[in-house]
């Protein structure tokens, strides 16, 4: 062992500051000795791609990332909103897959594949053998190429074998759009790709377009996407040359991005939806709403990834993403919250509690948007993790469905079918108490009602059930339009 600690010397960084070649230089002789001396031998793609370049970007920012070839062909897909499938809509629960809804033309509709079928295995691999994670992992590997399904029909013993090949299929970027109430428009929009902007405003046109007396903006669970969409979508509510976004970095002279001149607003309230998942671009757009005044913001703090990501592509089919700048709302506050240990810690984001909107109403300063008025989703208390868990609302919508084709829009869940459901799980030996039975009654029939009409209508149709009691929802429906006072005797009001 001390026969060794002289040539380790020799590789520790002298005491005084080296220029890039010497830096350089010292680790070609750190990776010289590694490659010789190693205990096993280390390829060199190993040792560089995911060894020397990771350690180097860990130390800047958990953003800043090597893309190996497979990760740079996902990068390419996300920005131009294709993905590899099979076209199919599944509730997965614990050793489950049931297919919920299959899109026109897709492999799925293709092969015979339907509401309620079930999927048993992949590829020989029993679903029911795997926990949620791995059925995730495993469903998103088999997209790639071409599988091997076991299908079970409901009502039929015999198993169905299916042969899917995965293809291209467009992924809208507006999941939803309907109407909440009259005149009260609703759209999720669950990324920010290339056609987001002319999306959401083909959207809003379908439900009303300015005769809307409301929209409620879903941006909940909304990881980003590409800029041009954000300022896009934002620019859809904003008056012409309202500021947008400001981006500042290093290398960077700051721009600032506007409305364009030629812009034709919609003018009707609107509230926006934020949680914790919200970031990135999702930030961008409700920063800039919020800074001039032009929404109600409902739900939980956003993520506070306010990062400009610029890829760069290598040799070999590579890439790299590297933070190079960072965005500021109009009244410029970084969307960014501060890293511990990291460079994004310090440096850009001063006077972080002193920021106002158009009208004085101070804001939030310290990285991600903070809403106007929180809402959370409903807790799930212990009674309902167990029947979520089990999967056994969709287990009995798949039955019940089955032997009921006429289920239509004004379908509602009768005390009859309750007791029915009661008794079903009885025979599943579930035996929920009197008193949870009474106390969730409302809560159990609102759920046989979403999962039902998820099998029977569609999974859109199940949302639009779910929507009418969503906490976060029903909050933004109470809020929209309310205006949010500059500082005074009531300033902050209905503010967390």
């Amino acid at each position: 062992m001390l026969s060794l600690i002289p040539a380790l010397l020799l590789l520790a960084p002298p005491s005084g500051p080296d220029d890039l070649s010497q830096q350089l230089k010292r680790f070609m002789e750190v990776y010289a000795a590694v490659e010789r001396q190693a205990a096993d031998p280390v390829p060199p793609e190993k040792a560089i791609y995911e060894g020397a370049i990771p350690g180097m970007l860990r130390r800047l920012d958990p953003h800043s990332v090597f893309l190996d070839a497979n990760q740079f062909q996902q990068l390419r897909e996300l920005e131009s909103s294709t993905r590899k499938g099979f076209g199919s809509v599944l509730a997965l629960l614990p050793g489950r897959a049931i297919i919920l809804q299959v899109l026109p033309g897709a492999p799925a509709a293709r092969s015979g594949l339907g509401p309620g079928d079930e999927i048993l295995t992949v590829n020989g691999i029993r679903l029911a053998r795997l926990d949620l994670d791995q059925l995730v992992a495993l469903l998103s590997e088999t997209r790639q190429k071409q599988a091997l399904l076991d299908v079970r029909r409901p009502g039929s013993a015999r198993i169905l074998q299916l042969t899917l090949t995965p293809e291209e299929l467009q992924a809208p970027s507006v999941a939803r759009a309907f109407l909440l109430r009259p005149g009260i428009g609703y759209l999720r929009v669950t990324s920010f790709d290339a056609d987001t902007g002319a999306q959401v405003r083909q959207a809003i046109e379908k439900l009303g377009g300015s005769g809307l007396r409301g929209l409620v903006l879903d941006l909940r669970g909304n990881p980003g996407g590409l800029l041009p969409a954000a300022l896009e979508t934002a620019a859809l509510f904003l008056k012409p040359q309202q500021k947008l976004v400001t981006v500042r970095g290093r290398a960077m002279e700051p721009k600032t991005e506007a409305v364009p001149d030629d812009a034709t607003p919609y003018t009707f309230p609107l509230a926006v939806l934020l949680d914790g998942k919200s970031a990135s671009a999702s930030e961008v757009v409700a920063g800039a709403l919020q800074d001039h005044d032009r929404v109600v913001i409902v739900g939980e703090p956003s993520f506070g990834k306010g990062l400009v990501e610029s890829v760069y592509q290598l040799g070999e089919a590579t890439g790299l993403a590297l933070t190079t700048a960072y965005y500021y709302t109009p009244s410029g506050r970084s969307i960014q919250k501060p890293l511990l240990g990291t460079p994004i810690a310090t440096g850009h984001l001063a006077n972080q509690n002193e920021y106002h909107t158009d009208s004085g109403r101070p804001v939030h300063g310290g990285g991600g948007i903070q809403p106007d008025f929180q809402a959370y989703p409903e807790p799930l208390t212990r009674f309902r993790t167990v029947l979520e868990a089990n999967g056994w609302f969709t287990s009995f919508a798949t039955e019940y469905t089955h032997s009921r084709p006429d289920i239509n829009a004004e379908f509602e869940v009768t005390p009859e079918l309750l007791d029915q459901f009661q008794v079903w799980l009885s025979e599943h030996e579930a035996r929920p108490s009197v008193a949870e039975w009474s106390s969730e009654s409302e809560w159990i029939r609102h759920r046989l009602k979403t999962e039902i009409f998820n099998q029977a209508l569609g999974v859109e149709r199940g949302d639009e059930v779910e929507a009418q009691r969503d906490p976060v929802i029903r909050t933004a429906l109470d809020k929209l339009g309310t205006p949010l006072t500059p500082p005074g005797p009531e300033a902050g009001a209905g503010r967390p």
